[in-house]
């Protein structure tokens, strides 16, 4: 006697091949597209970079935005990547999936909001974001462990974009203040 495999369970292995998401699985739900960084966290190598690449035209686009309307969508799309990240987190059965990169976009974009307007800050903003969400110094690795869900998707990243928010002020006022390190620009 044939045992009914659940509809749920078809659908996922339809849509994914050996746990790995594919374009498939990427168009079968908007929240799929949208965590997966409009399709860079498919990428096979450092998908957690690409997407975080997609922070520059996110902070870009913000931008045009006056001050205070800036600030309200960022945390809007933070509340919005709770919900697509939990929704594409479970279709995985993997809560913070590496292809999952919603939470970088939206957490580099927020460093971009401190970094002074010249490439080299913006180089500079991108490698310590890179450095802090892959290190996971406390009390990053703690609640990217123990906190679950799209919310810790987000969290953990929220946690590495401060981080690199003071690196990059105290980068700043070392080379602005200071004049300790001498940037060729």
């Amino acid at each position: 006697m044939k045992t009914a495999i659940p509809f749920k369970s078809r659908l996922l292995a339809l849509i994914t091949s050996n746990n790995k998401p594919n374009a498939r699985f990427l168009f079968s739900h908007p929240a799929h597209f949208l965590a997966f960084g409009f399709g860079a966290g498919l990428s096979p190598k450092a998908p957690g970079t690409a997407g975080t690449l997609l922070g520059f035209p996110l902070f870009f686009l913000l931008s045009l935005l006056p001050i205070w309307l800036f600030w309200i969508a960022l945390a809007a799309l933070f509340a919005i990547g709770v919900w697509i990240c939990g929704k594409a987190g479970e279709a995985l059965g993997v809560s913070d999936h590496g292809g999952i990169v919603w939470d970088e976009i939206v957490a580099f974009a927020l460093v971009l909001a401190f970094s002074p307007p010249a490439l080299v800050w913006y180089g500079v903003a991108f490698a310590l974001f890179r450095l802090f969400d892959i290190w996971k110094p406390f009390p990053i690795r703690y609640f990217d462990q123990n906190v679950k869900g799209g919310f810790g998707v987000m969290l953990d990243d929220l946690l590495a974009a401060g981080y690199a928010v003071a690196a990059l002020m105290v980068i700043r006022f070392m080379v602005e203040e200071k004049s300790l390190i001498d940037f060729p620009f």
